[in-house]
């Protein structure tokens, strides 16, 4: 064999080997970028499923807190609704009042004749059935004259000096009656306090 024949041989089989080489390599290659994109696709697939999860847990959240604001809502409806319940005369009330005043104003007056006598025990009949009126729905005065202050209860106009020590703060004198409706004051006592 000469020379050539051997050259030509070697190349030949280094030729076959550089493509068997090259196709592994490719075939290598292949592979190599299907894992790559495998992983790529499944760290995709993980992102996704991440911020899926995430959107989930924030509607589920939202979803919560909106019903807990419902119950909320509802809660405080009910309330609400039970207070104006409660207090539901608390205006008429108010509007009565000065009428009240007025006849006990007129029941503070000084009569001489029988006619004058049969009109104030009219009024105080009058009276009467209001104050039992308003009693029978929740409405009662407030004790004043001789109690300690309160400025829950009692409002007051003008203050004296005390005579004694015992005297000090409190109510000496009412100048107008002040009225509970329930546990709310309506009106509270307009009074003179001794300081």
């Amino acid at each position: 064999m000469s020379k050539e024949e051997i050259n030509s041989k070697n190349s030949k089989k280094d030729q076959k080997e550089s493509t068997e080489s090259k196709e592994v390599k490719k075939h290598s290659q292949a592979k190599a970028n299907g894992k790559k994109k495998s992983e790529f696709l499944e760290s995709k697939l993980q992102h996704n499923l991440t911020q899926l999860q995430k959107e989930k847990d924030d509607l589920e959240d939202k979803y919560l807190r909106s019903q807990a604001e419902m119950q909320n809502m509802q809660n405080r409806y009910n309330n609400e609704r039970a207070q104006l319940i409660k207090y539901e005369s608390q205006s008429l009330a108010k509007d009565v009042l000065p009428a009240m005043d007025n006849l006990e104003r007129a029941l503070a007056t000084k009569v001489d004749d029988e006619a004058s006598k049969q009109l104030k025990k009219g009024v105080q009949m009058t009276l009467d059935s209001l104050v039992k009126a308003m009693k029978d729905h929740g409405i009662s005065e407030i004790t004043a004259e001789g109690v300690k202050f309160d400025p829950n209860l009692h409002q007051a106009v003008q203050t004296v000096v005390a005579e004694n020590e015992d005297q000090k703060d409190h109510v000496v004198r009412v100048l107008q009656k002040g009225y509970l409706y329930k546990d709310r004051t309506l009106r509270p006592a307009m009074v003179v306090v001794a300081q």
